[in-house]
């Protein structure tokens, strides 16, 4: 069974958007795939501008100063011996984070900071720490530092090459997150952007996203997935055969879980209801989605 299902109500889960400055009839299990796109046009047509037009419109508000004005630049390189299944975490950042995976050992961190005048770049700096369990790599507030640090305006972007068997978590990023093929588990919170993520494995964890969601996941394991707070589409895709529990609430938008054997289960309201994909099994917990949510196979 393939199941869609159209909610119209914008639930108050979105308030846990507000950090970033953002804003951030389902049928019975007896229900055909044919009955349930009855009204798939008009939730299209609402959500047609969700995902890149929703960035767009981001990256307009946060490049309201034009970047040939942050002529002013310093750069960082440096490489880290990591050992698998390492902790990575990237905090932080007022500017987007690229991501690449390798199956090497080693971790390459490049970090450019931009701004206006040189003496604004003494301010918000990028510590990297190489850690006991891992790699930290995080933007300095400089709130200690009164209105002076507070008014200057600097860019940072990150990009970085690391293994692919690590544990990954990227949180408080004013801009888009690009995350290639990982190994292992990942946990994203609080970002201003798209968000797209190339392979994960594991425990999955994604809140507070200001922007369409992307994800291939390769197996996930007894934790599950847990999906809130998004303001914006969001796409999983699955590698083989899935075996979930599926909760789905607070969603304004349709939900698309296009997989093999998919059942509903229990009472089934305009804002809830729950089902078992495959045998069941892992949770599936999606809430508080301003936009569509799509289940897919891999190909």
């Amino acid at each position: 069974m393939r199941l869609r299902l159209m909610s119209m109500t914008l639930l108050a889960a979105l308030a846990s958007l507000a950090l970033l400055g953002g804003t951030l009839s389902p049928l019975p299990a007896s229900s055909s795939a044919a009955t349930l796109a009855r009204g798939e046009r008009q939730d299209k047509e609402k959500h047609k501008h969700d995902g890149d037009d929703h960035d767009t419109q981001k990256d307009k508000h946060r490049g309201g100063d034009d970047d040939r004005e942050f002529t002013e630049r310093d750069e960082f390189r440096q490489s880290y011996a990591l050992a698998p299944g390492a902790q990575v975490r990237v905090s932080g950042m007022n500017g987007s984070v690229d991501v690449e995976t390798s199956a090497g050992g080693a971790a390459e961190v490049y970090v450019l900071r931009t701004a206006r005048n040189r003496s604004d770049l003494d301010y918000h700096k990028v510590i990297v720490e190489q850690t006991a369990t891992g790699l930290v790599v995080r933007g300095e507030s400089n709130k200690g530092g009164g209105w002076r640090g507070d008014n200057r305006q600097v860019r940072q972007r990150v990009m970085m090459k690391i293994p692919r068997n690590v544990d990954f978590t990227a949180s408080g990023i004013n801009g888009k997150a690009t995350v290639g093929e990982l190994d292992g588990p990942v946990k994203l919170s609080g970002i201003n952007g798209r968000v797209d993520v190339a392979q994960a494995r594991g425990y999955v964890d994604i809140s507070g996203i200001n922007g369409a969601v992307s994800m291939l996941i390769t197996q996930i394991t007894e934790r599950g997935i847990r999906v809130s707070g998004v303001n914006g589409s969001v796409v999983l895709r699955f590698d083989g055969a899935l075996n979930a529990d599926l909760a789905v609430s607070g969603i304004n938008g349709s939900v698309n879980a296009d997989m093999p054997n998919v059942t509903m289960q229990g009472r089934v309201s305009r804002t809830s209801f729950n089902a078992k994909i495959g045998a069941g099994g892992s949770p599936i917990n999606v809430s508080g989605v301003n936009g569509s949510v799509k289940l897919l196979p891999r190909s």
